[in-house]
């Protein structure tokens, strides 16, 4: 898998170069770009069918909890709980996928697995921790145009949440970074297996 685009919305003093908030967009990158597809490969093949026009595509779940099992081996925690205590008992904040301490406050990261409405989730959870001031960082990795089109239909993707940056380049928090990096195969055949729902992301590994 490769990053195509990295987008800084907020990098407050220049953060992004602070050592810790370095290492850990390494892990990120590093994390993104040795997931393959299929097992065994050295690269990420995606089989080329549309998820709109199929009803199948390929599967994300898998991909993600691969990704996730890369950041563990790095010193992340997965499932994270949300460090924002929620005033009302009628919505909830989910977990976050993995987190990693840098000077004591965990840097976040989301790997999208939903759709666009998800992805405006993520973003304003982490965009509300940031100003609450209990996370230095966060990270939306999401698919490029091109490869949400092989996935489950309606997928986040960079094309429908970028109209959006704005909102987020908006907000005023005391410090720290805030993302998004955008990923894509490397290639596309039907030689390929589809990425069932249920595989295990080791298999991505």
């Amino acid at each position: 898998m490769r990053i195509v685009e990295e987008i800084d919305l907020l990098d407050l003093d220049d953060c992004k170069h602070s050592s810790g908030i370095t290492e850990v967009l390494a892990d990120i990158r590093t994390s993104v770009t040795r997931l393959v597809w299929p097992p065994g490969a050295d690269k990420f093949t995606i089989y080329p069918e549309s998820g709109k026009k199929s009803g199948q595509g390929n599967g994300v779940r898998p991909v993600r909890d691969a990704f996730v099992m890369q950041l563990v081996d790095r010193g992340w925690t997965p499932e994270l709980d949300f460090p924002v205590v929620n005033p009302s008992s009628m919505a909830r904040f989910g977990p976050l996928d993995a987190a990693k301490l840098v000077d004591g406050k965990p840097f976040v990261v989301e790997w999208e697995s939903g759709n666009i409405s998800s992805s405006h989730r993520s973003m304003n959870k982490m965009g509300l921790g940031l100003v609450r001031g209990v996370i230095v960082g966060g990270v939306l990795v999401l698919p490029s145009a091109r490869l949400a089109s092989f996935l489950t239909d309606r997928i986040g993707n960079i094309r429908e949440l970028r109209p959006y940056f704005p909102v987020w380049e908006a907000l005023k928090p005391a410090a720290g970074y805030f993302g998004v990096m955008v990923i894509e195969h490397d290639a596309e055949s039907t030689d390929v297996p589809r990425i069932r729902k249920g595989t295990d992301g080791r298999a991505l590994l």
